[in-house]
């Protein structure tokens, strides 16, 4: 086989694999892979078509976003697609998009205000207002076309039904992120794998009532179509939404610089255990509309955004308390019990503090803030532990000298 046809084979392999596990998270809820191996596969994808652009012409690559809609649900076009994000991994990849932007706006180093918000780890819907009163209601689908599940979407009660303004736009789209709290996930976790699983499976029941019975929560990010547009900026278009009675994101803030980038990344990751709903990273967009609409859109996603991503395999999270387990052959393993966190697309509430030494050398105790890794489907082990969180009181774990 001609060097040329194996790197179609493993392209066509990778696409393959891409509208698969796109299939399984977008329409079924439950992926099955992590977010990091699929992020993984999907650069390698685009990768290979920069080095070969004539695979663009078998598949665009570039094109698959979402999964195609179920047949549950009535099919309605959106009225502007819903596109996904491109993702950054690191300081580098974040440097190279706003270097992508300045060469494209034609500015030289100029640091352009940023909108820094949440990636909310939910469902993706999309909510139409018109004149103040909400008539439709779409998941996103496949990002040209979406369902119908407006019913379900108005079991939360937390959505505006009405707008009561004289400034609402005759026409406004609103976006948003669905999800399920993990306090109230505690409560229902034996049915479904995770909160994102829960609240998908949610907005897809044919019966409004059964969506009812789960305590779904949004946050609204962004818009679609607006006339007439009466926003400036990102931060304006949530500030007067909020104003209106919808529930926008706490620590979403205006940003320059990449060195303020990477600190608002770094503690928004140390944050993220404590709050009540999973992140996977944080979104930063050009918060200057006009410079928004100048930038536009590739096929797939808008050039004046992207999703700066959290190592998915390791979080940061508290020790609630540490239990001893004795095994079968009587083996005596530490256990840490904490605060429940999702890694790698599992929620975590555990993590093996291997053996006595392994308490000692790293000085774990009860209360610690600890980074927690897990690789494969072993139970996650504790990386390191956040001494400059620690309180003052806390004492060094003592091993039981016999268990009873």
């Amino acid at each position: 086989m001609s060097s040329k046809k194996k790197i179609i084979v493993e392209y066509k392999k990778k696409i393959n694999f891409l509208k698969k596990h796109n299939k399984y998270y977008f329409t079924q809820d439950a992926p099955k892979v992590s977010d990091s191996e699929y992020d993984k596969v999907k650069k390698e994808t685009l990768e290979l078509v920069k080095k070969n652009p004539y695979l663009d012409k078998i598949i665009n690559a570039s094109s698959i976003v979402g999964a195609r809609p179920s047949n549950k649900f009535k099919k309605i076009l959106h009225l502007k697609p819903m596109l996904s994000l491109s993702n950054a991994f690191d300081r580098g990849d974040m440097v190279d998009f706003l270097k992508k932007i300045n060469n494209f706006l034609n500015l030289k180093k100029e640091n352009l205000e940023l909108f820094s918000e949440p990636k909310i780890d939910g469902i993706s819907a999309t909510l139409i207002y018109e004149k103040g009163s909400l008539v439709k209601g779409l998941s996103r689908g496949d990002g040209v076309t979406g369902e119908d599940i407006l019913s379900n979407l108005k079991t939360i009660n937390e959505i505006p039904k009405k707008i009561i303004s004289k400034e609402v736009p005759n026409l406004l789209e609103i976006r948003c992120e669905i999800y399920i709290g993990k306090k109230d996930f505690a409560d229902i976790q034996a049915k479904f794998a995770n909160p994102r699983n829960a609240a998908g499976g949610s907005l897809r029941q044919k019966d409004p009532n059964e969506t009812s019975k789960i305590p779904l929560k949004y946050f609204a990010y962004g818009f679609g179509a607006v006339e007439p547009m009466i926003f400036k900026t990102q931060s304006d278009f949530l500030g007067k939404i909020n104003q209106w009675g919808f529930k926008v994101n706490p620590l979403s803030k205006t940003i320059i610089g990449i060195d303020k980038i990477e600190k608002n990344h770094s503690e928004i990751d140390r944050l993220r255990s404590s709050l009540d709903y999973d992140i996977d990273g944080l979104v930063f967009k050009i918060n200057d509309l006009k410079l928004q609409k100048r930038l536009g859109n590739t096929s797939n996603s808008p050039r004046w955004a992207t999703a700066y991503k959290f190592s998915a395999e390791k979080a940061v999270t508290t020790i609630k308390d540490i239990i001893i387990q004795v095994g079968r052959t009587g083996a005596i393993t530490p256990v840490a019990k904490v605060e429940p966190v999702t890694v790698g697309g599992v929620v975590v509430s555990n993590a093996t503090l291997h053996n006595e030494d392994e308490i000692k050398r790293k000085d774990i105790r009860i209360g610690d803030t600890i980074k927690i890794q897990r690789a494969g489907d072993v139970i996650p082990q504790v990386v390191l532990v956040d001494i400059s969180k620690r309180n003052k009181n806390s004492k060094k774990f003592l091993f039981p000298a016999k268990c009873l």
